[in-house]
């Protein structure tokens, strides 16, 4: 691999790395017995898709850190694609999601085998966190199994373990918290463990430990990642509400009908008069959201300049993230690339 960072080139690698990992396990998973054939295609429906960020982060982090382009990394790297595949499949549990990446959810498609069976729903949703579970395990089969010497993997361990403690915490603050008055810092409290830690920072802080970066540079890289983090989820909840879903993939109407505790619908609420925080509350009170419900909160937060607050948040903490990088003894090629991917987690529409 040059250089210079080409994402195309880079998810292909990826893709391949995980395409052959999971056909391996999935073999596996089927000698035990055949009728694991559904569990296994999910398995696959969850690592087949994805901009590969998660793994981009983690391979700039050991570029910068002065390590020269590594299979064995690729490897490493692919590993935190498969968190992400765990994460989406229990999140899409919780929030009863029925569509990702325009395909029907692990608990929603493993119903179609189940179908006619005695409580068929209840045992697909428990068949799905069986799969969230599976590539959470996976994830950590392949990072060990990646090659990398094993000095070099026991630098990671912290920082992986902090993943999954802090990747569980937002999940659970989010639960926590979800129906209640919403709170802008509380909101961006989840967005910072749930998604920016796991996405951004804790990737690069991997990939750097795995080079043997020293502690100014992992220090230069959580002041780059926790603001990027932020802004990539900010940017996923704007997506979310006002994205066009055969862009996104996803139901427009989820955030709305879980009452998350997103960071829009905290500013909204705190920009909101006292009519327009009853009409935001009969909205979320509503058992069946529909099409006319979304434009009608579409237009309320237009109105109390909600999406644009937002969007200046990102702005802001992109500028941040950028920022970090200058001076921060990151080589000139890693520069590059890491602030490419800012725009990419950031800039986008889907």
């Amino acid at each position: 691999m040059s250089d210079r960072y080409d994402p195309d080139a880079f998810k292909a690698r990826i893709d391949a790395t995980l395409r052959d990992f999971v056909a391996q396990e999935n073999d596996q998973l089927l000698m035990i017995d055949p009728q694991l054939r559904p569990v296994a295609d999910q398995i696959v429906v969850a690592t087949t898709q994805g901009k590969r960020l998660r793994a981009a982060f983690c391979y700039w982090g050991w570029r910068a850190s002065g390590q020269p382009d590594s299979d064995a990394l690729v490897r490493a790297a692919a590993a935190m694609e498969l968190v992400h595949a765990a994460a989406s499949v229990h999140d899409d549990i919780i929030d009863d999601s029925p569509l990702r990446h325009s395909l029907p959810t692990a608990h929603i498609a493993l119903r179609t085998p189940l179908r006619g069976r005695p409580n068929a729903k209840k045992s697909a949703r428990a068949l799905a966190m069986l799969v969230g579970d599976l590539l959470m395990a996976l994830a950590g089969e392949l990072f060990i199994a990646s090659g990398l010497p094993a000095a070099y993997l026991s630098r990671a361990r912290p920082h992986w373990a902090a993943l999954a403690r802090e990747l569980i915490a937002g999940e659970c603050l989010e639960i926590i918290w979800t129906g209640a008055a919403p709170n802008t810092s509380e909101s961006l409290k989840v967005i910072r463990y749930k998604t920016a830690k796991y996405t951004v920072e804790q990737p690069l802080l991997i990939g750097g430990a795995l080079a043997g970066a020293s502690v100014r540079l992992l220090k230069v890289f959580s002041a780059y990642g926790l603001p990027l983090g932020d802004a990539f989820q900010l940017r996923d909840d704007l997506l979310g509400l006002f994205g066009d879903p055969v862009r996104t993939g996803k139901a427009s109407l989820d955030d709305l009908r879980t009452r998350r505790p997103t960071a829009l619908l905290a500013e909204t609420w705190r920009a909101a008069d006292d009519g327009q925080r009853k009409q935001l509350r009969n909205l979320l009170d509503r058992p069946d959201l529909g099409l006319e419900d979304l434009h009608e909160m579409r237009d309320l937060m237009n109105h109390v300049g909600s999406p644009i607050r937002i969007e200046q948040i990102i702005t802001a903490r992109v500028e941040e993230a950028t920022r970090a990088l200058v001076g921060g003894d990151v080589p000139a090629t890693a520069t590059r690339a890491l602030i490419e991917l800012a725009h990419a987690a950031s800039v986008r529409r889907h």
